[in-house]
């Protein structure tokens, strides 16, 4: 981790919603969700903000050596999204505990704020979690 990773780190990211993104798809082989509306999914939107996290902190880690994994999170999804309207999730790292990185976070999609809560994630060594993971998957 270098000393530039501090509270306060600020990113904004933004995303076109397309259909792959939707409810449908985000377990094709769940015929409820098939026929669910075709809004921005739960799951996909954790995902982008995850994704706006890693994005605002990695140039204050040792990437690819250092990377992050999400441990917590614990947000809102207030508003549907259709397929075409752009997203914007905005990011803050609020505290770094060692490893351990939380984040603000929230979405807009133009029209209505569509998230908002906190995130957390840990600075893995990938070199050795790739090691622990292995002897993990060799146990199974």
């Amino acid at each position: 981790m270098k000393e530039s990773l501090k509270p306060g780190i600020r990113y904004e990211h933004k995303f076109v919603v397309p259909p792959s993104k939707t409810v449908p798809a985000l377990y094709p082989e769940s015929e409820e969700f098939l026929a669910m509306p075709e809004v921005f999914a739960t799951g996909f939107l954790v995902g982008f903000l995850e994704w706006a996290c890693i994005k605002a902190i990695n140039p204050h880690l040792d990437w690819p050596q250092e990377q992050t994994l999400g441990t917590h999170i614990d947000v809102s999804h207030e508003a549907a999204t259709p397929p075409g309207l752009v997203v914007t999730a905005t990011v803050e790292l609020i505290a770094v505990e060692g490893r351990r990185l939380i984040f603000s976070v929230e979405a807009h999609d133009g029209i209505d704020l569509i998230s908002r809560g906190r995130h957390e994630r840990f600075v893995i060594d990938k070199k050795k979690f790739d090691t622990r993971l292995g002897a993990k998957a060799g146990g199974a």
